[in-house]
């Protein structure tokens, strides 16, 4: 395989990096590197996202008439990367990335004038409503009712692991309308206006201490039907198609990003040895997770390969997501042992507090991003779940 751009694409790629050294400005950044999470605060995700959207790159991955760039998989991997490496707050995701392409792959055409234009402005704010207590990973036990009732559906039960449902306008939602047969064959697929009465929010405080996840509470909702995507009953198809996008993305980038202030954190704290670079067991450990971090860049490019091809990242995504959230992990782990005492007091202040933060710079939100990435191998299906995928799908077993 051939990893060197093109010449056309390098240029593509300093247009790129024009565009950010003259309109990320230094308060978005500063937002990015204080955030824990690989959700921005809304607030601050919308304003980044207005920019972009400014200059038409809201939503490269989108097509050409609904607003997109028109952009090569290969620009579109070499604009995230840039993103990365530029310190660009993180775009949300639940919009852009994950109803979108289902609204444009099976929606009316009365659905995608409604919701994709102000989606793509920054005007309507999504949240995804797939997990129940009781039915994470395993999505096809999900038991919320949706009942026909003339020409609505009257919804009861719960969403629990909903990031910033407090902040949506709209919530997707997978709903069970059937239960006489297999499982997934009774699932369907509902766009749900927030504001709708019986609709509660309980938040969910993480270990990191942050308020980003919650509990969605129905009680008696009444949902119109034309907010059905699809066929009633085919929701897990649509479900499926979705993770595809949610689980795919530009890992290395942003891991690259992440190894280099690790090779930083090793290089400035001392241990017995002297710096902990030089203690052969933190240097080992360096060098397999920047091994990682390459393998898995090369294994984005194949998966680009195969977008270019056929227009969607497919089962490979499983293994972007598995191996990318797992070596994030180990990179997270490795930083709180190397900062050690410091990790612990890791910094609340908000931006202008007269509370000056504790230890070096890069101490401050070690803690709270290692505590959140924990997740990551369980959000968006977990690792487990992926390896049965691909074991399935890749591998044909």
């Amino acid at each position: 395989m051939n990893l060197e751009f093109s010449i056309e694409d390098e240029a593509f790629r300093s247009s790129v990096r024009s565009f950010l050294e003259a309109n990320l400005t230094p308060e978005l950044r500063a937002v990015a590197a204080r955030s824990t999470s690989v959700f921005t605060e809304k607030p601050d995700a919308i304003a980044w996202q207005k920019i972009l959207a400014a200059k038409g790159w809201a939503a490269p991955t989108w097509p050409v008439e609904h607003g997109g760039t028109g952009w090569t998989s290969t620009q579109v991997y070499i604009f995230e990367s840039e993103l990365a490496r530029a310190g660009a707050p993180s775009m949300i995701p639940m919009g852009l990335r994950m109803v979108s392409p289902v609204i444009m792959a099976f929606g009316t055409p009365e659905q995608k004038q409604k919701f994709l234009p102000p989606t793509l402005a920054g005007d309507l704010y999504w949240c995804q409503g797939y997990s129940e207590p009781g039915s994470g990973s395993d999505l096809a036990a999900l038991s919320m009712r949706a009942v026909p009732d003339g020409d609505d559906y009257v919804i009861n039960g719960s969403k629990i692991w909903t990031t910033h449902a407090h902040y949506a306008d709209w919530i997707f939602a997978l709903v069970r309308t059937d239960a006489s047969g297999k499982p997934q064959t009774g699932i369907t697929f509902l766009l749900i206006d927030m504001k709708t009465p019986g609709i509660s929010i309980r938040p969910l405080i993480t270990l990191a201490g942050d308020h980003e996840v919650n509990q969605v509470f129905f009680e008696d909702v009444r949902v119109p039907q034309g907010n059905r995507i699809g066929d009633e009953g085919k929701g897990w198809t649509y479900a499926k198609y979705l993770l595809e996008f949610e689980r795919g993305g530009a890992y290395g980038a942003r891991l690259q990003q992440a190894t280099a202030t690790l090779r930083r954190i090793l290089e400035s704290e001392a241990g017995p040895l002297g710096r902990l670079i030089d203690d052969p067991t933190f240097a080992a450990r360096l060098a397999e997770v920047e091994i990682d971090v390459q393998g898995l860049t090369v294994t984005e490019h194949r998966v680009m390969a195969e977008i270019s091809r056929t227009g969607r990242p497919g089962p490979e995504s499983s293994l972007l997501k598995t191996r990318g959230t797992e070596v994030s992990q180990r990179i997270t782990e490795l930083g709180i042992e190397a900062i050690g005492s410091y990790a612990m007091p890791y910094e609340r202040t908000e931006p202008g507090a007269n509370e000056g933060a504790i230890g070096p710079d890069y101490a401050g939100r070690s803690m709270g991003t290692y505590l959140n990435t924990r997740a990551a191998s369980i959000y968006g299906g977990s690792n487990e779940i992926q390896r049965n995928i691909m074991a399935k799908a890749v591998l044909g077993l």
